[in-house]
Formats: structure tokens, sequence, C-alpha cells
């Protein structure tokens, strides 16, 4: 298992872009997780910790893609119908034991071996048969061509191919595909288990009673669901009080056992935050001051091997820095191999001015044009501490540093929420 470095977050200079952010956290994070087996049945939302390459070939066979007949295609006429000898029949599972002589058909099914020296199927519902005497006969219209409805041994997957890398998160269609070679058993890394808190005296759990002056604690349970998404383990600590000697006790007892710890607020300069000041005692905090709104300076550091991430304390700003900072660092340490979501163009229908440099996130509905192509419509409030814009909305639209201004109509990049997990 690959180690974090001493300084693996360590930066120091003016405000970062945000690419150069993400690339920070590619170069500098390694995988801090386990192998383990997984039985391909409990496989799906894994991350592969090894290439799998295919002993076999898929399909193992020249095989029919239809029901029908196979039959030689030098046998058939270019111009009129051809009249063949029905000679024998291969249902899928089944070998034919002779190969198709000349101007024989023989019936065949979806799946079935291909008979030798046949190299064409024809759809049944294209033939019609025809018996006389003591033989039946397939009659064939013209037109058909050569190798139609074969399937070829190999066509999919050859013998020796890696049908996939590790770093791989496995979706259905991955499992379905290990499945097609015959595997029942995958190295897959462990999950990364994080452990997770909240601190402030002023800050409540849900369904606690909530005094003048204190608030619930939204973020707790944002952070925490989407660290499920991304299949985490997560220790809830909850709430820990703004006393320095009870975060520090915890902090160093968290990094005992886990792969991460993960806090939102909490890590300013304040006289009553604990966090900063227990971290730079048990090991190393940094902050990354990054030309992005919504957000403020992620802070990272590590216990040891350990990492650390400090998200704001703002409902919004806590989702969007975890979706494009907190998410592909967790993604690299457990593994994966793709760690950026995929963005999408479409049409902005509105207009928009904007800070130089500063790296923005907005968030927006999809909407369908009069031609039916996706329009993004933002949320007509902007405030980081408004989490209904989240709930209302269809993923964030990305804006460069360098754009200043668009008008209504331009494309934009859009980050839809069904990316993120």
């Amino acid at each position: 298992m690959a180690q974090l470095s001493d300084d693996c977050f360590a930066f120091g200079g003016e405000l970062m872009r945000t690419d150069e952010a993400l690339a920070l956290l590619t170069e500098r994070l390694s995988v801090v997780v386990d192998r383990e087996d997984c039985a391909l049945r409990d496989a799906a939302g894994r991350i592969l910790a090894e290439d799998i390459t295919s002993t076999r070939a898929v399909p193992p066979h020249d095989n029919a893609a239809v029901d029908g007949y196979a039959v030689r295609f030098e046998d058939l006429s270019a111009d009129g119908e051809t009249r063949l000898v029905l000679t024998g029949r291969i249902a899928a599972g089944d070998i034919s034991d002779r190969p198709i002589g000349a101007s024989e058909a023989i019936r065949i099914f979806t799946g079935a071996a291909m008979p030798a020296d046949g190299d064409t199927v024809l759809m049944q519902e294209d033939c019609r048969e025809d018996r006389q005497g003591d033989n039946t006969h397939v009659v064939i219209p013209p037109g058909i061509k050569q190798g139609a409805n074969r399937r070829f041994a190999g066509e999919d997957i050859a013998a020796g191919d890696v049908i996939l890398k590790a770093g791989t998160k496995l979706r259905p269609q991955e499992i379905g595909l290990t499945a097609s070679i015959g595997l029942k058993t995958l190295s897959v890394y462990k999950p990364v288990r994080v452990a997770l808190f909240s601190t402030g005296d002023e800050v409540r759990d849900a369904g606690e009673d909530l005094p003048p002056g204190c608030i619930y604690d939204a973020n707790r349970y944002s952070v925490a669901a989407a660290l499920e998404r991304l299949g985490c383990i997560v220790d809830d600590l909850g709430i820990l009080p703004d006393s320095y000697n009870v975060i520090r006790d915890t902090l160093s007892a968290a990094a005992d056992d886990h792969n991460l710890i993960m806090t939102s607020g909490g890590v300013s300069t304040g006289e009553e935050d604990h966090v900063r000041a227990a971290i730079d005692t048990l090991g190393k905090m940094h902050f990354w001051r990054l030309a992005i709104r919504p957000g403020r300076p992620l802070a990272l550091g590590q216990i040891g091997n350990i990492p650390f991430i400090g998200l704001p304390g703002n409902p919004v700003a806590v989702l969007v820095t975890f979706m494009r900072f907190a998410r592909p660092a967790i993604l690299r340490l457990g593994g994966s191999r793709v760690t950026e979501p995929a963005m999408y163009r479409v049409r902005a229908g509105f207009p928009l001015k904007k800070k130089l440099g500063r790296r923005e996130w907005l968030r927006v509905r999809l909407d369908r044009d009069a031609d039916g192509a996706p329009v993004a419509r933002k949320f007509p409030r902007d405030g980081a501490g408004i989490l209904t814009s989240m709930v209302e909305s269809d993923g964030l639209v990305e804006l460069p540093e360098e754009l200043t201004s668009f008008e209504a109509g331009t494309m934009v990049d859009f980050l839809p929420f069904s990316e993120i997990g």
C-alpha cells in the first residue's frame, strides 16, 4: 500500500487556481487503503485493485446472432430464390458433428455455435420451409450479404485482452463484462474509512431541542451522505465541544484506525476554533487559499500519514468544495483512476458578469428551449448559506477564471449533481 508523503498538502503562495489545486491533489496523494478479495456479486461500486486480463475469448466460438438457418454463402443465388435441403438442427449449447455440405442448410438458434463451413445465417422470418417427399427444403430470398447474422469468436474479447484497468469503479456494465470471462472473485481496494465530526458549542444534532443562539448541524449530514455515495465507510463522531483537549484526543484516536479525517468549519484562527491548534500539535496543517466562489480556504493537513480535510462552514460552500476538491482527493486515496466528474455543454438562459481570475459555480436547473435543447436557468439567490438552492437545482455551471461576462445563449460547462458519487 502506498503512503502519503510528509507534506502531501503543503503549498505556499498567492491564491491558487482550481486546475492547479486539482493537479496538486493528483500529484501528491496516493492510495491509502489495502486490497481485499470480493465476490463478483458484491463488487458493484468498488474500485478495482488490479488489471483484469481475459484468459478466454468472448464469444468462445462463432455463433448465430438470430434464430434462422446457417448456410454456405457460395450456395446462394444472387438473382432469385435458393432452395437448400435442411439437414440438421443446432440449439444453443449444442455443437454440430459435421460441416454443412453443398446445397445444405442447418436450422440454428441464437447463440448456437456455427457449423463448420457455414458462414452466413438467414433470419427465420425471411425464409420458408417446403417439404417434398422425405426432404424439407428451405427457400431463401436473394439479397443477403455474406457473413450476415454471424458473430465471430473473440469479436468482443480476445484471449489476452486487458478488459479492465486497475482503478476502475465497477458499474453494472463492468460487473457483466467480468462475468462474461468467468471470473467470480475480484481484487478490489477496501473502502476509505472516514472519521467525520463537527465542532461548536452552538451546534445541535437533528432531533435535539434548539436553544436560542444555536443551529442544527446540516453539514455533517450532507458530507456523510456525499461520502457514502463515494463508497466510503463513515464513522460519525458527532459534535465535539469547543475544547482543545477533547478535539486533540478525538483526532489522535481517529488517526489510529481511519484513512481520512474530515470536518467542516471550525478551522479558522478564532479563539474557539481548536481544530487547527490540535492538528498543529499532532501533525501538520496547511491552508489552501483558492480563487473560487463559493468557498473559503480549504484546511488540509495530516496526522502522521492520515490526511485531514476541513471544508468551509457555509452549507452551499461545503457541498461545492466537496464536489470539486474533496471528492477527487478521496477517490485518489481510495485507488480510483478517474477522479474528475464529466461536464456537459449547455446553453445559459441568463447573462452574467463576474470577477476576473476567480473560478465560480452557479446553481442552475435545466429547462428545454423551443427546440428541445437543454438551457440552464440560474437560481435567483446566490448566498452560500441558502441550502434550498442546492435542492431546487439540477447542478452547477462552472465558470473559468478568464471569463468576465457573457450574454444569454452562451454555451457553458454544466456539472450535474448526478455525476457526483
